[in-house]
């Protein structure tokens, strides 16, 4: 059996008197897509903070691909992209731009940025607007343009946090395609979201985060049939029976 690609093992994670995770663990395989939901507060994103290396826990280990994040946090954010849920870009800049600051910032020179700008771009399917301010672009697009900057590069696992809020079908539709098209590819991806048909639709696996603990995982299938009919029960159903609250509580 391969080994996990990501392996979170009993991560805690305190803020004065306020434990926000308490003994989160669990893998995400190869090429997987790994659904982690959870109410506001819920530990969701601190979780995601400690996997992307920006926080370290206090007790616990995180390990992506062969690297420590705790004793080689520099390794492992070189095989992550990370693409948050407020948008990083700036504004004045094209689309082309924003992307060869960033390609340069992970260390990459002048033709490779360039190269993979270009490429990056037409995956978004926003080559023909690459010379356009992102100021003029609608929310969809600079949400397209964040996901191609989380991909510069090339690294081994996206961590994906709520890329499609506030946009429009046609942009969503585009991301789920992207998505799963690197899947294909070989990607790894840990994908957070408000939005339950989404993670119906695209993970493989889903966990559920509720006061800082892991609740429930499994597929979303097999979270479905815990509480009835898997044709006839949503995930939304097994959300508010694990945790009971919606998830946008």
């Amino acid at each position: 059996m391969a080994k996990a690609f990501l392996i979170a093992q009993d991560l805690h994670k305190s803020f004065g008197d306020f434990k926000a995770v308490n003994g989160v663990s669990f893998t995400i395989d190869r090429n997987e897509i790994f659904g982690l939901l959870g109410p506001n507060g819920a530990g969701k994103t601190t979780t995601i903070r400690m996997l992307s290396t920006v926080l370290m826990p206090d007790t616990g280990e995180i390990t992506i691909g062969e690297y420590s994040t705790r004793q080689n946090p520099a390794g492992a954010r070189s095989i992550i992209g990370v693409c948050p849920q407020d948008l990083a870009l700036y504004e004045d800049l094209s689309a082309i731009d924003n992307l060869m600051f960033f390609g340069r910032l992970v260390g990459l020179n002048t033709r490779d940025a360039k190269a993979q700008t270009n490429a990056n771009l037409s995956l978004v399917e926003l080559e023909q607007r690459g010379k356009d301010r992102i100021s003029k672009f609608s929310g969809g697009m600079k949400r397209r343009v964040n996901l191609a900057i989380a991909l510069m590069g090339h690294p081994k696992m996206l961590f994906l946090d709520e890329p499609t809020v506030g946009i429009d079908p046609q942009s969503r539709n585009k991301i789920f395609e992207t998505i799963l098209a690197l899947r294909a590819k070989g990607l790894t991806v840990l994908y957070t979201t408000h939005y339950m048909e989404e993670a119906d639709r695209l993970c493989d696996r889903v966990a559920i985060i509720d006061g800082g603990k892991i609740v429930a995982m499994d597929t979303p299938h097999g979270l479905k049939k815990q509480i009835g009919d898997p044709e006839k029960v949503s995930l939304e159903d097994v959300f508010l029976k694990m945790t009971g609250r919606s998830l946008r509580d």
